[in-house]
C-alpha cells in the first residue's frame, strides 16, 4: 500500500506568494492553502488533518500570530508544527515567533532550496515524534493492561485461597464476599473521620477490601472435628480454634518471604488474619491488644466478622435478629469494637444489612430473617 504525501497548509493573504509556493511544494506533497487567518483556522481542522502549517505573519484582520494563538489553543490542532512566512527581516521579529512555539521562520523573498529543505526537516521531525507518541501510547497501553491482568491474577488467586477455607467450614458460605464488603462500606463512612482520614485513603481501602478475604485463611489449620462441630466447642476445642488467627498470620508472612519485593494487600491480610478477634478493651486474642494496638484493619474487621456471625446461621445456631444484633454490637462499643467503627455501623447499618440480604447464602436464602 503506497503511503499518501503528507499534508500541508499554506496561509497568506497574497495570491502571488500562494501560487510560487504552492508550485514549488505540490509536486511533493498535498498542498491545501488558505487566503486568510479565519479560512486557516477551519481548513486545519479538516481532514485530512495538515502535517504542517506556513502562515504568513502579516495579514489583514487577524495576523499570523492571532492564528497561530487560536491553533495552540485548540487540541484538535495543537501539535501542528508550523512554519512562520513573513518579509520582517529582523531578529526581534524572528525571536517572537520563535518564542510564541512555532518550529522554524523562513523570510521573504523566499528562496526555494531552503524552503524545500526546512519543510522537509520539520516535516521527518514531525514523523519522529509521531511514532515516538505512538510508541509511548502502546506503551502506556501495554503496561496497563499487564497491571490490570496482574491485578485479576492477584484478586483470583486471593479468592481461591480464600475459598480453600471455606470448603474447610461449610457453614462460611458468602462469609467472605459479605465480610469484604461491610469492611469496604465502614472503610468509605470512616475515611473523612479525623481518627481515620491519613490511613483511609482510596488505595488503602482498595487493598482493605481485596486482603479482608483472606482474614479466616488460618482455619484451614484447624482439624475437621473441632471446625465443623455442630455444637459449643469445649474450653479445650476452643483454645485450638483460637490458634487460627496466629496460623493465618504465619502462612502469609511465608508467602511474603517468599515475595521478591514487599507486597501491599499482603501486609494487610496479615493484619487482619492475626487481630481482627481482637478487642478494643485487651481481652480478645491472640496478643490481647488494647485501643489503637490494633490496627485499623483488623479494627473494621472485627465490626464486619461479628455482624456477619450473628446475622447469618451457622451450623451450631440460627440466625438473629436485626434488633437483637444492633443492640449485641452497640453493647460492644468501647469494649469489644473501636467506638467510632461501632458508630460508623450505626450509620450505615441499613447499607450493611442490604449486602447482607443481596449476598445471601443461595443455598438457605437469606441470611437476615428480621426486618428493621
Amino acid at each position: 500500500m503506497l503511503q499518501k504525501p503528507p499534508t500541508l497548509l499554506i496561509v497568506d493573504d497574497a495570491i502571488e506568494n500562494l501560487t510560487v509556493l504552492n508550485a514549488l511544494l505540490s509536486p511533493l506533497y498535498r498542498v491545501r492553502v488558505a487566503t486568510s487567518g479565519e479560512k486557516a483556522l477551519s481548513i486545519a481542522c479538516s481532514e485530512p488533518l495538515p502535517d504542517l502549517i506556513l502562515l504568513d505573519v502579516m495579514m489583514p484582520v487577524m495576523d499570523g500570530y492571532e492564528v497561530f494563538a487560536r491553533l495552540r489553543a485548540d487540541r484538535a490542532t495543537r501539535d501542528i508544527p508550523v512554519i512562520f512566512v513573513t518579509a520582517m527581516d529582523s531578529v526581534e521579529a524572528e525571536l517572537r515567533g520563535l518564542d510564541l512555539g512555532a518550529q522554524d521562520y523562513l523570510t521573504k523573498p523566499l528562496v526555494q532550496p531552503i524552503v524545500l529543505a526546512r519543510v522537509r526537516n520539520q516535516l521527518e521531525l514531525k514523523q519522529a515524534r509521531d511514532l515516538l507518541s505512538n510508541q509511548n501510547a502502546w506503551l502506556e497501553s501495554e503496561v496497563a493492561s499487564r497491571l490490570e491482568e496482574n491485578d485479576i491474577m492477584q484478586e483470583v488467586s486471593i479468592r481461591a485461597l480464600a475459598h480453600l477455607a471455606e470448603t474447610r467450614d461449610s457453614e462460611t458460605g458468602n462469609h467472605i464476599l459479605r465480610t469484604q464488603n461491610y469492611v469496604k462500606e465502614l472503610a468509605l463512612c470512616l475515611r473523612e473521620h479525623p481518627r481515620f482520614s491519613a490511613t483511609l485513603d482510596e488505595r488503602y481501602i482498595t487493598l482493605l477490601h481485596r486482603s479482608a478475604a483472606l482474614h479466616d485463611i488460618g482455619k484451614v489449620g484447624i482439624p475437621d472435628q473441632i471446625l465443623r462441630k455442630p455444637g459449643p466447642l469445649s474450653a479445650d476445642e476452643w483454645t485450638i480454634m483460637k490458634t487460627h488467627a496466629a496460623m493465618g498470620a504465619n502462612a502469609i508472612e511465608m508467602a511474603e518471604r517468599d515475595a521478591a519485593r514487599p507486597v501491599a494487600f499482603l501486609g494487610l491480610a496479615k493484619e487482619i488474619a492475626h487481630w481482627h478477634h481482637e478487642k478494643w478493651d485487651g481481652s480478645g486474642y491472640p496478643d490481647g491488644l488494647a485501643g489503637e494496638q490494633i490496627p485499623v484493619s483488623a479494627r473494621l474487621m472485627a465490626v464486619a466478622d461479628v455482624f456477619d456471625a450473628l446475622v447469618t446461621p451457622r451450623v451450631y445456631k440460627p440466625a438473629m435478629s436485626l434488633v437483637e444484633t444492633r443492640e449485641i454490637i452497640a453493647a460492644g462499643r468501647g469494649s469489644h469494637f473501636d467506638p467510632d467503627v461501632a458508630d460508623a455501623f450505626m450509620d450505615i447499618f441499613d447499607v450493611l444489612v442490604e449486602i447482607a440480604q443481596r449476598d445471601a447464602d443461595p443455598e438457605r436464602g437469606h441470611g437476615v430473617t428480621v426486618a428493621v
